[in-house]
């Protein structure tokens, strides 16, 4: 797996129908996204094109089509990008990132409780 590059809202799409479905054709990612996106088929191939580019897809010669499968994780793409916005909208610090989250959250009493185990672990450590 390569470093992870940084991929755009629109590229989160078609990666996440990647890690769901690889090895997948261009033609099975324009099927996913076709009903939910308004894009050509033109523009899933661009977006292709580009992940490719940048590091996140590597591809194989399939017949008359290329298979695409991620070269990248999506745990550490996730990781990557919380790290990003965290820097970004907080300022790196991740009390005020919890706290927004909590309180603009409608949780269930099961959440809340893997929450507070959470935060009782990791006062712990």
């Amino acid at each position: 797996m390569v470093d992870r590059p940084e991929i755009s809202n629109s590229e989160w799409q078609v990666m996440n129908v990647i890690w769901q479905h690889q090895p997948v054709t261009a033609g099975k990612v324009i099927k996913e996204l076709s009903p939910s996106q308004s894009w050509t088929a033109a523009t899933i191939r661009t977006f292709l094109h580009r992940l490719v580019k940048k590091g996140a897809l590597t591809y194989k010669k399939d017949g008359n089509r290329y298979l695409y499968r991620a070269a990248i994780t999506r745990a550490a793409t996730i990781k990557r990008a919380s790290r990003s916005f965290l820097s970004s909208v907080f300022g790196g610090e991740s009390a005020p990132l919890l706290t927004h989250f909590v309180k603009s959250s409608s949780l269930t009493a099961e959440q809340i409780q893997e929450l507070r185990q959470l935060l009782e672990e990791k006062e712990s450590q």
